[in-house]
């Protein structure tokens, strides 16, 4: 690994530690908004006035300057999947907060995780790529590709309630996070050429665009439901997208033979401790549930 991605890998884990924080404020703010407030601007309005949203959006800022940091010194296939840690930090964040004791399952998920995903970058370990070199017809593809994913799960979140919407929006705003991102990579990598090379690169507008609209769906999948019916979403499509467009459109080159058994057990020990995190009680440790809406309750 090189000095750059050692940077990037500092930079992601302080980043993965605000989000945690983020995530947690974030989602004691949203469950008291009814399920047919997402969606909706004033469900944003109604979450303006609650401290905890406000603490959660400035450490949102801050998790996303320190990941853009990341993006820029270090391979978005380094940078990414190590993310996943945001997960099993938020579990230890709302645990204390909320004075949750953990048992040992949890625990030996954490632990699992944490190996999983050392194994995975160290298997892993790609080489060579260029962001702003790379053929802008890949970006385009991939940003095509990508976007119809993300209406796709949208539309399904749309028309479901409850646990099920939150699992499709989740999964639509960690393609989303993915994609932006690769794209705040590139903001990164055009930034060496000042500010003319920052504003005349596409990606810059894209993230003006998509940065926001990443934000509101991450919102409306806080707010639908349950953060273990989102979180898998937030989890693991980020990390998915940012390890794919890297290796695809950057030409980052990740080990090849036996090595790629390494990279498939550590990326499965990653998914199943994920999907045993996010059933933990202390997740959901001091939420009280809000009083049901009327389409809650027809």
């Amino acid at each position: 690994m090189s000095g750059d991605d050692v940077a990037g890998t500092v930079l992601v884990l302080l980043a993965a530690v605000v989000n945690a924080c983020s995530t947690v404020l974030q989602r004691r703010a949203a469950r008291d908004e009814p399920d047919d407030a997402a969606f909706s601007i004033g469900m944003l309005f109604d979450l303006v006035k609650r401290p905890s949203w406000i603490g959660g959006i400035l450490c949102m800022i801050l998790g996303f300057l320190l990941q853009a940091a990341a993006l820029t010194v270090g391979r978005i296939a380094v940078v990414q999947p190590l993310l996943t840690a945001e997960l099993p930090l938020t579990l230890l964040l709302a645990a204390w907060v909320f004075s949750h004791p953990l048992p040992a399952r949890e625990w030996v998920a954490i632990g699992a995780m944490a190996v999983g995903l050392a194994g995975f970058v160290y298997c892993l370990a790609p080489s060579g790529g260029d962001v702003l070199g790379a053929p802008t017809y890949r970006s385009v593809i991939a940003l095509v590709i990508g976007l119809g994913v993300v209406a796709g799960l949208t539309a399904v979140g749309a028309s479901r309630h409850g646990q099920q919407r939150a699992a499709a929006l989740g999964l639509a705003t960690g393609t989303l996070f993915g994609i932006v991102a690769a794209l705040v990579a590139a903001v990164g990598a055009a930034w060496a050429g000042g500010f003319v090379g920052l504003f005349t690169a596409w990606q810059t507008y894209a993230v003006i665009v998509l940065g926001p609209t990443s934000f509101f769906l991450l919102q409306s999948a806080l707010q639908a439901g349950e953060l273990d019916a989102s979180q898998p979403g937030f989890t693991l499509m980020n990390p998915l997208v940012g390890v794919l467009w890297g290796v695809f459109v950057f030409g980052e080159v990740p080990r090849g033979g036996a090595w790629v058994v390494g990279e498939i057990a550590s990326a499965a020990v990653i998914v199943g401790a994920t999907l045993l995190l996010v059933r933990s009680p202390a997740l959901r440790a001091g939420e009280q549930p809000a009083e049901a809406s009327p389409a809650r309750s027809g």
